[in-house]
């Protein structure tokens, strides 16, 4: 990990910071202080293992939203997301502090608390079978990117995917935003989309990928889709 990642990591962390508690108005926010321990602790522990054990995927994953060799929705897709993620901050912000409109039962937050490290270790287990998880959609022919079906590829065919919208659950839960909760199902939409990007780009640029496509019948949720 170079320093112009590491100095990455700390702009990203403190743009997240910064809106939620001037959204907020306020520093005296439990919550918020909960969520940005677990992201800082969960984003630097699986940073720190990608450094020792896969640096390749480290470097792919420190690369940005937009990349060579990136399909062209997919570059429209980040844009979209980047906009909708720091909008979904602030209104989550606004709702559960500045304005007060939310009032949600302390076990919800709980849940919430728990749903995150939840997230971020699914998200590890990806990681840790799949060496090609690129933050954008490309075929990364320049390292051999092979069908990966081990671990949560046995279960279903995009395990980030489905940990990071434990994650994304667990903010608004945790934080106390029922505006948030609302405001989730877009970007649920946007990610579902993305998927099928993604998944038209590996069957046509993937060897392989259309017959574990074929056995692995369920994207994100066993039984379900």
């Amino acid at each position: 990990m170079t320093w112009a990642d590491s100095v990455k990591a700390v702009f990203w962390i403190g743009s997240i910071g910064a809106l939620l508690f001037l959204s907020a108005g306020t520093l005296d926010w439990p919550s918020a202080w909960i969520f940005m321990a677990e992201f800082v602790i969960g984003g630097l522990a699986v940073t720190l293992w990608l450094a020792w054990r896969d640096p390749g995927l480290l470097k792919e994953r420190m690369g940005g939203p937009f990349q060579k060799g990136q399909a062209f929705w997919d570059k429209v897709f980040m844009a979209f997301i980047i906009v909708v993620w720091f909008g979904w901050l602030v209104l989550i912000a606004l709702d559960a502090k500045r304005w007060n409109l939310s009032h949600m039962p302390e076990a919800l937050n709980y849940a919430g608390a728990v749903l995150i490290p939840i997230g971020f270790f699914i998200v590890w287990l990806t990681f840790r079978e799949n060496s090609f998880a690129a933050p954008v959609i490309k075929i990364q022919k320049e390292r051999g990117q092979r069908v990966i079906s081990t671990g949560p590829y046995r279960i279903v065919r995009h395990p980030m995917y489905a940990g990071g919208i434990l994650y994304m659950i667990g903010m608004p839960l945790l934080l106390g935003s029922w505006l948030g909760l609302l405001v989730l199902p877009l970007i649920l939409g946007a990610l579902s989309v993305r998927i099928f990007i993604e998944e038209d780009a590996l069957r046509k640029g993937l060897p392989g990928y259309a017959d574990y496509a074929a056995r692995v019948r369920y994207r994100l949720i066993p039984g379900v889709w």
